[in-house]
């Protein structure tokens, strides 16, 4: 078994790519898998810290307004498809799988027109420019909601889940282990802010304004910030003289954090959510505004029109979120029901799904 898998820029992409890479290995222990990512982004760092070998494109995204910088991007994506080709030459995979991000485009679009297998992995409802287009070379595409036949091919759509890591998949801790990791008590109401792999400025922002908030509540508070962030947040926490707030660039103890909450509140990216519904905790969902296709509000309602969280708009985080978290935190039956409900729209085992289609296409 050989395969090339592509994508990355942040967490959403790179921690379902590997989950693939993980489920292929334990299925095939000798397959060579190569990833492809784009120079200087985050899977650059996290491929081969995972142990797998990574090429990098010179690739980046265009700019949604006129610039001329956008020229510069193209001659990038040029160049990007030819490397990618020469890749794809010397180290001929049975497959070459897309997860999304500025490398899949160049990648996919070479190994379709080259003549090799290829399967899409799209995490959110709404798909994004780049898989539509993909989509039609496509082999096999494997989604994580249903009504996707509006956007590709409907014999090549496989439901199959966005894979999450193993070790929320499989995640056992209780809240006091949680806790433990991060010095906190159990016995006290946890929330856990998270903004994704790079952090989120609403949401830093609007848990920056409320420090006070948690502190007279006696509320704990674990706060991932992302890289950006990070500084800020210690300084203000300091200033507040907030013992209960802990405050992480990144978490990679991730099944700890969630373990340890009571509620958490999140962007809406398609693979935090997915595992969200395995960890089936009360979450408040912020979606970022800044992504193609507004996808991530398109994610939210997907659970808040079932009951399984509560949506708050980015434009209205820093009045509307604290409100929001006094009545979930007041209110336990609310939370016991909106547990049962995310709990239940969960998908379990999707890389174990995706490595079997990906069986069927190199089998054909």
């Amino acid at each position: 078994m050989k395969a090339i898998i592509s994508g990355g820029g942040t967490g959403g992409h790179i921690f379902p790519a590997l989950a693939i890479a993980n489920a292929i290995k334990a299925r095939y222990p000798d397959a060579d898998i190569l990833f492809i990512g784009a120079d200087g982004r985050m899977e650059m760092e996290k491929v081969p810290a995972a142990g797998y070998p990574i090429e990098g494109l010179p690739i980046e995204g265009l700019q949604r307004k006129l610039t001329l910088h956008n020229f510069v991007v193209l001659f990038k994506l040029l160049k990007s498809q030819r490397m990618a080709k020469k890749i794809i030459r010397n180290f001929n995979p049975d497959i070459v799988v897309g997860v999304g991000g500025y490398a899949s485009a160049p990648t996919l679009k070479a190994a379709s027109g080259m003549g090799y297998r290829t399967l899409l992995q799209e995490q959110n409802s709404y798909p994004g420019l780049t898989n539509k287009m993909l989509s039609a070379k496509a082999d096999v595409i494997c989604v994580a909601y249903d009504g996707l036949e509006k956007f590709f091919t409907k014999e090549k759509i496989v439901f199959t889940g966005n894979p999450v890591r193993k070790v929320i998949e499989d995640m056992a801790l209780t809240k006091a282990e949680g806790c433990a990791a991060f010095q906190l008590d159990p016995d006290k109401r946890t929330i856990l802010s998270v903004g994704g792999s790079l952090g989120a400025r609403t949401i830093n922002e609007t848990i920056k304004a409320n420090l006070q908030y948690f502190k007279d509540n006696d509320i704990q508070l674990i706060w991932q910030t992302g890289k950006w962030f990070y500084k800020e947040a210690v300084e203000a926490v300091k200033n507040a003289s907030a013992d209960n707030i802990k405050v992480c660039e990144f978490i990679s103890q991730m099944d700890s954090a969630y373990a340890a909450a009571d509620i958490i509140v999140s962007r809406a990216g398609a693979i935090a959510i997915s595992e969200l519904c395995l960890v089936g905790k009360p979450v408040i969902l912020i979606p970022s505004p800044n992504v193609a296709e507004d996808h991530q509000t398109k994610n939210a309602l997907a659970l808040a029109n079932n009951g399984a969280a509560i949506m708050v708009r980015d434009a209205e985080a820093l009045t509307a979120l604290r409100p929001n978290l006094d009545e979930l935190l007041s209110n336990n039956e609310k939370q016991a029901a909106m547990a049962q409900a995310i709990k239940a729209m969960g998908v379990r085992n999707a890389a174990d799904k995706i490595v079997d289609q990906i069986e069927k296409i190199i089998k054909k």
